[in-house]
């Protein structure tokens, strides 16, 4: 799955175990920007060097996958909960800024040669 948004927040990095780190971002994700929604993903063991070169306020594109799962607590209720683990993220504001520069030279005027004289008829 993907999605573009905003750099809202970066995590810093968590070791939880000895063999075991994680990292949060929050995306701000506009589908209607009038209300905004704050999506954690999160970033496990090498991924989590993904976020490093991120700013607050970068526009990114996420992919990530949906895992879920469900735990059950001492008096046998049963909650299940949901993770966006991030794989792969692409950051789009300095794209849009290459983009924009044309890729070709501007047209020369080739009518105006100083040194040459055309004696073509035509």
């Amino acid at each position: 799955m993907e999605i573009k948004g905003k750099v809202h927040e970066i995590g810093a990095l968590q070791q939880v175990s000895e063999t075991f780190k994680k990292r949060d971002l929050i995306i701000e994700y506009a589908e209607n920007p009038t209300y905004p929604e704050y999506i954690r993903f999160e970033a496990l063991q090498d991924k989590t060097a993904l976020f490093d070169s991120l700013k607050t306020g970068d526009d990114v594109e996420v992919s990530f996958n949906l895992r879920g799962r469900p735990w059950t607590d001492k008096t046998g209720k049963t909650s299940y909960f949901n993770s966006l683990v991030v794989w792969r993220i692409n950051a789009l504001t300095n794209a849009g800024a290459a983009a924009s520069t044309p890729a070709y030279a501007p047209p020369a005027d080739l009518n105006n040669t100083a040194a040459e004289e055309d004696d073509l008829p035509f």
